[in-house]
Order: C-alpha cells, then sequence, then structure tokens
C-alpha cells in the first residue's frame, strides 16, 4: 500500500497554503493517484493503525509511506513550483524500492 502522509497543525500558514494551491487537485493527479494523501494533525493522537514516522516535528512535513515504511519525505512546502518536482523524486524512490522487494509481507 502506497500513501503520502501529510504532518499538519491547525495553526500552520504553510499546510493552509499547501491546501490553497495543492489540496484540490492533488486527488486528481499522478501523484495523488499512486500515492493518496492522509492529513494527520500533529496535535492530535495518531491515528490507530497507521505507522508513524520518527522525527516528525516540522509542518507540514510529507511522508511517503510503501508497505507501512518510509521511503522518503519532504519538509516543508516551498510553494507549488517546487512540491510536485520534489513528489516526482520521491515516487522515483518509491519505484526503486519496490522494484527491490517482493511483496509488503
Amino acid at each position: 500500500m502506497r500513501l503520502l502522509v501529510m504532518a499538519e497543525r491547525a495553526d500552520c500558514q504553510w499546510c493552509r497554503a499547501w491546501h490553497a494551491e495543492i489540496g484540490p487537485g492533488y486527488p486528481l493527479s499522478d501523484e495523488g493517484r499512486l500515492a493518496p494523501l492522509r492529513r494527520v494533525d500533529l496535535d492530535q493522537p495518531w491515528p490507530a493503525g497507521l505507522p508513524k514516522p520518527a522525527g516528525l516535528i516540522y509542518t507540514p512535513t510529507f511522508v511517503l509511506l510503501a508497505c507501512g515504511r518510509e521511503v522518503g519525505r519532504i519538509t516543508g512546502y516551498p510553494g507549488a513550483d517546487f512540491f510536485y518536482p520534489y513528489m516526482a523524486r520521491l515516487l522515483d524512490q518509491l519505484q526503486a524500492a519496490e522494484r527491490a522487494a517482493v511483496s509488503c509481507s
């Protein structure tokens, strides 16, 4: 299973910027279809059944998970012009990890 976890906080201006600039189109993008978004508020209890990546401090932090393991992350939101190129690099890492692994077991 692939998942992009967005660690955020309600008072995070950069999280709000991401939601305004990227959020509406993300589920419709190739990236969004390959790694659906799961939002997690760092000020709330961590969701049961979701692996918690280590070292989540800054918001937003985007963590790409595959088979419950971290593939890579983007810390911060540098703007719309940079988000998708960063995601492309993460997805390249994901594809390399998937080629190296036989399954999620």
